[in-house]
């Protein structure tokens, strides 16, 4: 028989999530071994990617189902986004070691953390199966649009010391961990 938290995971396609995951590790360990230091956008490109094949995860597979189930879905859903996070930053950490001036692990963090914020946002305001558009919108935005490291806009592509990008990164996964514990993602 299978466990609660097993059922879970491949309830929520954990199993693909890891696969996508180590997709973007292979993506952004890769560009760190073809020139020697890690891209600051090939990092925000696969943090993007991890999280937003990680993002439909933020909904079960039946919407009544999940209603009717006698567990306390806060903190669940709490960790779940959470987990997301710290999943991302600690395998993609791990596959950027491979270059001699890797990304450090406060810029993997906060992009993660934002990223992951603005998935769960997504999962509450557009549904888990379209929590992924603002994952992607917003890098394709700030990878594409002039340079603005300073700003809240450009928070993906700011040094890890920039105070205004690491507000930004927490003030969205605080958001987004209280919205997506509170309500669940949109039926």
């Amino acid at each position: 028989m299978t466990s609660g938290p097993v059922l879970y995971a491949r309830s929520r396609r954990a199993p693909a999530t890891a696969g996508a995951l180590l997709a973007s590790a292979v993506l952004l360990g890769a560009g760190a071994v073809a020139d020697g230091a890690a891209d600051p956008r090939l990092t925000v490109l696969a943090v993007a990617l991890a999280v937003a094949a990680a993002a439909p995860g933020l909904g079960g597979q039946d919407a009544a189902l999940d209603r009717t189930a006698a567990i306390r879905w806060v903190p669940l859903r709490a960790a779940h986004v959470l987990l997301i996070a710290a999943a991302v930053t600690l395998v993609l950490l791990a596959a950027q070691t491979a270059g001699r001036d890797p990304v450090t692990a406060a810029f993997l963090l906060r992009d993660a953390a934002g990223l992951t914020g603005l998935a769960a946002l997504g999962a509450v305001v557009f549904g888990a199966e379209y929590a992924w558009t603002p994952v992607v919108g917003w890098p394709a935005v700030t990878l594409f649009a002039p340079p603005d490291p300073g700003g809240v806009g450009g928070w993906l592509l700011a040094p890890p010391d920039a105070g205004a990008a690491a507000w930004t990164a927490g003030a969205l996964l605080a958001a987004g961990v209280t919205g997506y514990a509170a309500a669940g993602p949109r039926r």
